[in-house]
């Protein structure tokens, strides 16, 4: 079986899909893997490297598009690359599906099998293919390092003989998994921490880190199957922004890191809560390029607001690309391991698998994941 591995169409995008270590191990199963020449050239690893793993490099990408059984890259593809595709190959990637309907579309009518990494399902069986924690972990990590260096005060407490500094207070909205990272990185700085999430649960595990939990009653509240909290209520979203007024106002970053997948990010930080806040204090907005969770959050940027800095850059997994591209590239490798037959040494794409249901987009020439279609017809 024949694996390609695509550069990325995004040419701001650091990171990349596949290591020379997840080479050897796909080697290993049986394939035969070739690589688009310059792959890890953002993570300092060259050709040789890749060559060295055991891996052909192809310096044509639409000739490795169309010779391989498999396609793995970390973003989407773009609209033209897709005939390039042969028809039956799997192609596995991030696909943003409830937003490019076109490259759904274009997959399905090309034949592909399209797999999309965001929807893999949150299970335990799962986690270890589960790209979107492992990104979110990273870039909750970046999201802490960002606020430090926009801050205009250290993180940790200090006795000198010039006195004694305070710690900085963080406050953290959306307790997922970015925002439990953040959480305790903030922690290992020094920072005083205070989180909040709509669902109780998650209670537990943020003052297991060393934070304090911000209780608002907000009545009942929940999160789904998929471990996303539910959306609140118009009453309910303005009990809990009364509350939280408070809290950013005492606070010197702001973090926040609160996504439904499919759908806009929700508003929690608005203006007059920003109003509230002192000059010098920062926001980071984990939710930027889902439409943010701060009024008046510019995308990819950061910018001044009476003195606050709000830091709306994109991709913080990508600040740390080598790091981001290893644990993207592990995710991808166990979801290929999970599906593979040792025996004729080829990936089964089992349309009747729980897990392949849940992220299999399009198959046979059709679009057939029953959220996409449900989300469709809504």
């Amino acid at each position: 079986m024949q694996i390609f591995v695509a550069g990325e169409s995004n040419p701001k995008e650091t990171r990349v899909a596949v290591v020379p270590a997840t080479v050897v191990k796909l080697i290993k199963l049986g394939a035969q893997v070739a690589v688009e020449s310059g792959l890890g050239k953002s993570i300092n690893f060259s050709d040789q490297d890749y060559i060295t793993a055991g891996a052909t490099v192809v310096a044509d990408r639409k000739k490795g598009l169309a010779e391989a059984d498999m396609v793995l890259r970390l973003g989407k593809p773009a609209l033209d690359e897709v005939e390039s595709v042969k028809s039956g190959a799997v192609h596995i990637s991030y696909l943003e599906p409830f937003t490019e309907p076109e490259l759904l579309q274009k997959l399905a009518k090309a034949g592909v099998s399209a797999i999309c990494m965001e929807m893999i399902p949150r299970s335990t069986i799962c986690q270890k293919m589960d790209a979107l924690s492992s990104q979110a972990n990273l870039g909750g990590y970046e999201a802490v390092i960002l606020a430090a260096r926009y801050s205009n005060k250290i993180f940790p407490m200090m006795t000198t003989p010039a006195g004694t500094i305070l710690p900085s207070k963080v406050f953290i909205i959306g307790v997922g998994v970015a925002g439990l990272q953040a959480i305790a990185t903030a922690k290992r700085l020094g920072a005083k921490v205070t989180a909040y999430d709509t669902r109780p649960v998650v209670e537990e595990q943020v003052k297991s880190l060393g934070a304090q939990f911000l209780k608002i009653d907000i009545g009942e509240t929940g999160q789904t199957k998929e471990g996303y909290a539910k959306p609140l209520t118009e009453e309910q979203i303005q009990t809990q922004r009364n509350a939280m007024r408070k809290t950013c106002g005492d606070s010197d970053v702001v973090i926040t890191a609160a996504q439904v997948f499919g759908r806009r990010a929700p508003i929690l930080v608005t203006a007059d809560m920003l109003n509230a806040m002192k000059p010098g204090s920062v926001v980071v907005d984990l939710a930027v390029e889902t439409g943010g969770n701060v009024e008046g959050i510019a995308y990819d940027k950061v910018i001044d607001r009476n003195g606050v800095q709000l830091v709306g850059i994109t991709n913080l997994p990508g600040r740390v690309p080598l790091h981001s591209s290893q644990v993207y590239s592990a995710n991808l490798v166990a979801l290929v391991e999970q599906f593979w037959d040792k025996k004729e040494k080829i990936f089964v794409l089992n349309v009747e698998d729980e897990i392949i249901k849940g992220c299999l987009v399009t198959h046979g020439g059709k679009i057939v994941n029953e959220k996409l279609a449900a989300a469709k017809t809504s």
